[in-house]
């Protein structure tokens, strides 16, 4: 299908969504309820056009223009450059006296004259862009659906006739009270606006709903307000593929741990590194990064709850990261807070550093803190693998912090039911020897490479990560609780 010529939206994400912008020459519903965003939305567009390419005409049936450029100053917007008519209530009132009809319905007094004054404010300024705002005030004083139908599809077809793009803001009853006006234009757009169910949060997002003769990215797409204007998260999807081998391997940067893995992590795969709290999960992800930085690779860290000074202290103390890994931007600490960030807000931050800022080895820590994120905004295994599907699109090695809850007994490696989604998994736990609490580390699965399938002790000292010899004659080390073992006994 052959897509018609785009009109840049001006707002970032959203020709993502519209596969280069609105199609030009079509007029668009923009759908929400009051506080949705619609008229920044609308605004935005007009706003960010480029003046040579024809007037922009900017038509205001609800605010006083007074109201709108009150309102969009904090965005540092002006309505500068853009024909503006404003049909308002208040700006119709002033200047004469309070009037209330008797004789005939407001509708018939009112309705003919604006729509007289729309249709020869396009006339006169033969726009290229436009938006009227709202088509609820002209529904409202209708007293005839069927003569607004008309006129609505009447005003559609002169917009497309002249080629002029543009965008009608309408509350969603207009289109449930009045299935016509969907009918009419060329593409709906809805604005969602609504509290998460677990917790006290505003979620916003956007869908499109039609776009007649053009594709577009389905499903819910969340959406911020920011001091810019409108910024889209689109819900883009990757599929899932097959770790390709012969890339090379990235080292732990402790030999002996190296030896565990098979000579280290294969570059392009994923890893979790599971484990309970303090046993060391993010000094081990963190040796991986930093010998990636030190061949020159850029390296992203990503931490949901540790502070990244607290991180950094602490590797360096145990001479894992040094200044010279930290020079530059080569190695990039990202806190996130999990209750004031979308997924698909993630994923473009992600996405960024690795298309832009060309990181190739990145580490989640941790899985919970990720999972607290996606808890109000939808499935966290899907959110979880359409983010390792992205990452395996791009080459990048990936490294996943998890937390388990016990210290010893039952073995879990993830409590959340994604274990699958990664190419690798590594083992951290306490055990019970004698009257000592010692760390073990252990491989379960690489999906490309060999491992040695034991269990060594690990021990984080002054000089660096130590990791010591297989461990032998004993069992029972994965349920914390040791005993002596010889061949030939009973497991």
């Amino acid at each position: 299908m052959k897509m018609a010529e785009r009109v840049p939206s001006g707002v970032a994400g959203l020709d993502t969504i519209l596969h280069g912008g609105f199609p030009q020459g079509r007029t668009i519903l923009i759908l929400g309820p009051a506080g949705t965003g619609k008229t920044i939305l609308s605004l935005q567009w007009l706003l960010s056009s480029d003046k040579r390419e024809g007037n922009s005409l900017f038509i205001t049936l609800a605010e006083p223009r007074s109201a709108i450029e009150r309102n969009i100053a904090p965005f540092g917007w002006t309505l500068d450059g853009i024909a503006v008519l404003d049909l308002s209530p208040l700006s119709l009132a002033l200047g004469r006296p309070f009037e209330e009809y008797r004789v005939f319905p407001p509708a018939e007094v009112e309705e003919i004259p604006i729509w007289r004054q729309i249709i020869q404010a396009i006339e006169e300024k033969n726009p290229t862009r436009l938006v009227l705002d709202s088509i609820s005030i002209l529904r409202g004083m209708s007293h005839d659906p069927y003569q607004f139908r008309k006129n609505i599809l009447s005003l559609v077809n002169r917009l497309n006739a002249m080629g002029c793009t543009a965008l009608l803001v309408a509350e969603p009853h207009d289109v449930e009270e009045e299935a016509g006006l969907a009918l009419a234009v060329d593409g709906v757009i809805r604005l969602h606006r609504e509290i998460g169910a677990s917790r006290v949060l505003e979620l916003r997002s956007l869908s499109v709903e039609k776009m007649r003769g053009s594709d577009y990215l389905s499903g819910r797409h969340p959406f911020r307000i920011t001091a810019r204007g409108i910024a889209v998260f689109p819900h883009v999807v990757y599929a899932l593929q097959e770790a390709k081998p012969g890339r090379g391997l990235l080292s732990s940067g402790v030999r002996a741990l190296d030896e565990l893995l098979g000579g280290g992590i294969e570059i392009g795969t994923s890893t979790v590194i599971s484990g309970p709290s303090g046993v060391g999960k993010t000094t081990v992800g963190l040796g991986f990064l930093a010998t990636a930085v030190a061949q020159g690779r850029k390296a992203a860290v990503y931490t949901f709850e540790e502070a990244p000074e607290s991180m950094i202290a602490r590797a360096k103390a145990l001479g894992i990261l040094t200044d010279r890994h930290l020079r530059g931007d080569n190695l990039l600490f990202r806190y996130v807070n999990p209750l004031t960030l979308y997924p698909d807000e993630f994923l473009a931050l992600v996405r960024a550093d690795v298309e832009e800022a060309g990181c190739s080895v990145v580490m989640i820590d941790s899985v919970g803190g990720y999972s607290l994120a996606m808890e109000a905004f939808g499935d966290l295994t899907a959110h979880a693998q359409n983010l390792v599907a992205f990452l395996q699109s791009h080459e990048v090695t990936s490294f996943w912090i998890n937390a388990v809850e016990n210290i010893t007994g039952d073995l879990r490696l993830t409590e959340l039911g994604i274990s699958y989604l990664f190419d690798n998994a590594m083992l951290l736990r306490y055990a019970e020897m004698g009257v000592q609490v010692v760390r073990l580390i252990g491989c379960l699965k690489k999906r490309l490479g060999s491992f040695q399938p034991e269990l060594r002790e690990i021990k984080f000292m002054e000089k660096g990560v130590w990791v010591g010899a297989p461990l032998t004659g004993v069992t029972g080390l994965l349920t914390g609780h040791v005993r002596p073992w010889r061949p030939g006994d009973e497991r």
